[in-house]
């Protein structure tokens, strides 16, 4: 048994049907369940059965080309987290929410009302949008240039914050007896003027219960590292090897000195879509099943959005045709991809196969032993603080990592057996910002 105290984070990543492409098709699954809560529900409750740190809901603001191949379910993920939050108590509920087709104060308020409608349980998982689709949903030709999308990203966190600190914690006051509700002096306006954002504030509703929700970032080109380095607290990530994730892992905590932050104020979770048999070969089994039910017109529309480049017509059994070097779009998946294809001489089937189960993400066929061996080389070995766990069909594939997985790191003493906070925050170990605005800090400062 391994003694640490060092504990492991689990978030599940929630796709409707699975992180699989063919997932919808497992005879398993109903892909008429994605469009109902009672199916999301029971997939965060089954994580909290398992002592999950959060649930986690990506999202996009386009249409995928490719919708005629797959299962499409996208509900409005702040809208699903806040139903779930009347029926869960722990478990951290993360949303996607976009800095290029937001504005700062209507995302602060979301944010702000589900972190008070849970408890103090949410996260937000801040992107850039890389998608052409996205940008002609909003007014615009074409997306925005990658740079220019991360300095957009930078000044509308610093508006985000601003606007949560606008309240003090003391602020409100409701003394029922005198008639005072809250005291006006601790409410103040942020007044900010910026490249992109002018923005008067204050916020229309206090402070969130763990002072800002918890921030969470995933993208890993170097835009993406410096930005999480300077404002993230956990970050998702796409890691094939340990060599690899090892190598992340080192270069995101070195760039936090340059904030003046510690290596334990930033989180880095790598991605897996564990499959799991109660026998290694009931695991290839089943992962020979869910690429059997590959449709490579899909495969290669998916692959096309990845590499920004259109291989719909490519030939299946020929290597990766020439892609460039660089995009505007996704530029860490881009590298991800076909450094992957070129290292191991795959052809355009083949990378296929090997990104249906995560989109670049690690995929582990094996007995809950072997994933758990896995997890902990790469949470011992410094290639990461805990997992994102990307079930390759739900909700069978997260029962399957709570009942068998999970009970296996806990006898490990890797991972807890109960909750022992309430927030988000507490989950990961992580403090609830300072409040710049209480009266107590402007009385001490004075």
């Amino acid at each position: 048994m391994t003694s640490t105290t060092r504990q492991l984070h689990l978030n599940a990543f929630v796709m409707s049907n699975g992180h699989h492409e063919a997932a919808w098709r497992h005879p398993d699954v109903q892909p008429s369940d994605a469009l109902t809560l009672q199916h999301y529900v029971r997939i965060a409750q089954t994580a909290e059965r398992g002592k999950l740190d959060s649930i986690f809901f990506a999202d996009g603001v386009a249409l995928p080309k490719n919708v005629a191949f797959n299962g499409h379910s996208a509900f409005e993920p702040l809208t699903l987290l806040a139903a779930i939050a009347a029926v869960t108590e722990h478990v951290g509920l993360i949303a996607t929410a976009s800095t290029t087709y937001n504005e700062p104060y209507h995302l602060a308020r979301k944010f702000a009302s589900l972190d008070h409608l849970s408890g103090g349980r949410a996260g937000w998982n801040i992107v850039t949008s890389a998608g052409q689709d996205e940008a002609r949903n909003f007014n615009l030709d074409k997306r925005p240039d990658h740079s220019l999308r991360y300095e957009r990203a930078s000044e509308f966190l610093d508006v985000a914050t601003a606007l949560w600190d606008s309240w003090a914690d003391d602020a409100v006051i409701a003394d029922q007896a005198s008639g005072v509700y809250a005291d006006s002096e601790a409410i103040s306006p942020i007044d900010h003027q910026g490249k992109h954002f002018q923005v008067r504030g204050p916020l229309n509703i206090r402070r969130p219960v763990q002072g800002y929700p918890l921030l969470v970032q995933a993208g890993s080109s170097e835009s993406g590292k410096e930005f999480a380095a300077r404002t993230a607290e956990a970050v998702f990530t796409a890691q094939q090897t340990l060599k690899e994730g090892q190598g992340f892992y080192r270069d995101l905590k070195s760039r936090l000195t340059t904030y003046g932050r510690s290596p334990d104020d930033l989180l880095v979770l790598p991605g897996i879509s564990p499959i799991i048999g109660r026998t290694e070969a009931e695991a290839k089994e089943r992962e020979a099943q869910l690429n059997g039910l590959i449709n490579p017109a899909y495969g290669l529309a998916q692959l096309s959005s990845m590499l920004d480049t259109d291989l719909t017509h490519a030939a299946l059994d020929e290597p990766l045709p020439d892609v460039g070097n660089a995009t505007e779009g996704n530029q860490s998946r881009f590298d991800l991809v076909v450094g992957l294809a070129r290292r191991e001489s795959l052809t355009l089937r083949q990378l296929i196969e090997r990104l249906a189960g995560g989109r670049g993400h690690r995929v582990i066929a094996g007995t809950p032993t072997q994933i758990a061996d896995s997890i902990e080389e790469w949470f011992t070995e410094g290639a990461a603080d805990g997992f994102n766990i990307m079930p390759p069909t739900l909700p069978g594939g997260l029962d399957d990592f709570v009942d068998l997985v999970v009970p296996e790191l806990q006898r490990r003493e890797l991972f807890r057996t109960e909750y022992t906070g309430r927030t988000l925050r507490e989950h990961y170990g992580l403090p609830r910002p300072a409040d710049r605005n209480s009266s107590n800090d402007k009385e001490t400062a004075a």
